[in-house]
């Protein structure tokens, strides 16, 4: 099966049966591999009812190479860059982890997954994560700054 016909076959099964509180689009019509999601931050989290655009670029090669996930949304989370990138750490996006089975679908649910519970030790912003391990409340009230600031609908 073609990149391109297992790309479609999974846009249009994410489209029949999204991940909850997440809409896909495509951007341009033209260009498959570019995805973005809109996701609401799930309510047993600190991003509850924030508003947080991804972008999901999907390789030539998929489904033998992983997607890329950035968060176009500046989030406070220890598993996100906090640059412009906004790029996501999670072990199931990295090359030596990616199975070909795998699904966009079974991405985002583990993104929100994170959203309600960061892996700290799998972090990419350490200094967010030594936070989060050491002074929770303060991680939740940035978090929560951070939504109102960048995440409100």
């Amino acid at each position: 099966m073609s990149a391109n016909k297992r790309i479609v076959n999974e846009l249009a099964q994410i489209t029949a049966d999204p991940v909850q509180d997440t809409t896909i689009t495509l951007p341009s019509e033209q260009d498959i591999f570019k995805w973005e999601a809109k996701m609401t931050g799930p309510a047993e989290s600190v991003y509850a009812n924030g508003r947080f655009t991804l972008e999901i670029s999907l390789p030539k090669e998929y489904p033998f190479k992983p997607p890329t996930i950035s968060f176009k949304t500046k989030i406070y989370h220890p598993n996100v860059t906090n640059d412009a990138k906004g790029s996501m750490c999670l072990g199931i996006l990295r090359s030596d982890s990616w199975k070909p089975p795998n699904r966009i679908r079974e991405v985002l649910v583990l993104v929100r997954q994170i959203l309600i519970q960061p892996q700290p030790d799998d972090a990419v912003e350490s200094g967010i994560a030594d936070q989060y391990k050491k002074d929770k409340e303060a991680f939740d009230k940035i978090a929560r700054e951070w939504v109102g600031k960048y995440a409100s609908t």
